[in-house]
């Protein structure tokens, strides 16, 4: 992104003020604004308008319209975000955005104008940080100028001040999901680990948090209770954590016989729950008998597939389900297709991709008790297995 110049004009289009960063547009290249677009307006009105090989992107606060022209292929989103950057400062410094506020504090302007953006590119847009550079107090107006919140003045602009919590309380969730796919002849055609960390927040005042895992990473809490801190992705080779093996035998104009397996490929003292595999049966079949050694089978027709539900199952331990349908005596000239079985799990207090949180440091001014709490969960995402 990069601006030739910088224009602030009354709703005449007269210029009030004005900064040429690059010269690479004529600055009387703004008087063909205002009828470009007056002519726009009896149309749509679109936020770009181009005169010969010139830009200009605007946005219009009240009675003033602010202006920058380009001639470059410009990050047009980084762009407006700038401008309305720009405008927010000057509301800051002066109260408000007016022709009075403009006309009243010109040196002021020219002085942020330098420090905002140097040779057409933005430099420093943060208020508290430019006010370090620019102490000068601007002219504000007396009449109708709405005070800032309390977020924008404060030297962080992501938590407001005076949060207070009985018991200060950091609960950080590990989730991580499973995708996982397994060809017709048991080899793993794809494997990954999506993974996030969650952070509920219950910390008084403005305190700093370390945590270290593979690398120390330091982070200061959010103002909402509640957000994701880190996601991430491992591709490495990743262990089944839920091992299904299905045998299936047909016999012809006959009937049909499922043995599905599963077992928990885990330590003994962890449990998945909420344990559901789903087996794809042919469209015909009826008639449908299960034995199971533990957990419920139903049959859903609507969805060609019977569904094995399991609540919970022990590292190591192994169960099995027999389904025996029946099959029409005229089979369809097509072959159906067959879909693969989906696997659905969670696992508590594991971290799929073995990431640990060793230690939580919390540092603030107040040097208050608090409390950290860690929880692991991995379940799983788009698990398939092919028959």
């Amino acid at each position: 992104m990069a601006f030739s110049a910088i224009y602030f004009l009354d709703n005449k289009g007269q210029v009030l003020i004005s900064r040429n960063y690059r010269g690479e547009v004529e600055m009387s290249m703004i008087e063909k604004f205002m009828p470009l677009l007056v002519t726009e307006e009896d149309g749509a009105l679109y936020p770009i308008l181009k005169q010969d090989q010139a830009y200009f992107l605007w946005i219009k606060y009240k009675n003033i319209y602010m202006v920058c022209t380009t001639k470059r292929n410009t990050n047009i989103s980084l762009s407006f975000s700038f401008l309305f950057k720009v405008k927010q400062i000057f509301i800051e410094y002066f109260g408000d955005l007016e022709q009075e506020s403009i006309k009243d504090n010109f040196i002021l302007i020219y002085e942020l104008l330098d420090e905002i953006m140097d040779f057409g590119y933005p430099q420093i847009t943060e208020t508290n940080i430019l006010q370090e550079y620019i102490m000068q107090e601007g002219y504000k107006l007396k009449q109708g100028a709405p005070r800032p919140p309390a977020a924008v003045t404060n030297a962080v602009s992501w938590r407001s001040e005076g949060i207070k919590y009985r018991k200060n309380e950091l609960f950080m969730d590990i989730i991580e999901s499973i995708n996982f796919l397994v060809n017709t002849r048991g080899s793993v055609v794809n494997s990954e680990i999506l993974g996030q960390i969650v952070i509920n927040c219950c910390l008084s005042g403005m305190p700093e948090v370390s945590l270290c895992f593979n690398d120390n990473a330091l982070f200061n809490p959010d103002q909402n209770k509640e957000f994701e801190l880190m996601s991430y992705r491992v591709t490495n080779q990743i262990r089944p954590y839920i091992i299904v093996d299905a045998t299936v035998q047909k016999y012809s104009h006959s009937r049909l016989e499922i043995l599905t397996k599963v077992k928990g490929q885990f330590k003994e003292r962890l449990v998945a729950t909420d344990v559901v595999i789903i087996i794809p049966v042919p469209s015909d079949a009826s008639s449908p008998r299960f034995s199971a050694v533990k957990g419920s089978v139903v049959w859903a027709p609507e969805d060609s597939a019977i569904i094995w539900s399991i609540n919970s199952i022990k590292g190591g331990k192994e169960f099995a389900m027999k389904a025996h349908m029946g099959l029409p005596s005229v089979e369809a000239e097509e072959p159906e297709a067959k879909p693969p079985i989906k696997v659905k799990f969670k696992i508590q207090y594991l971290a799929a991709s073995g990431l640990q949180i060793k230690y939580v440091r919390i540092v603030e001014k107040g040097t208050y008790a608090a409390i950290s709490w860690v929880r692991c969960i991995t379940k799983s995402g788009d698990f398939q297995i092919r028959i």
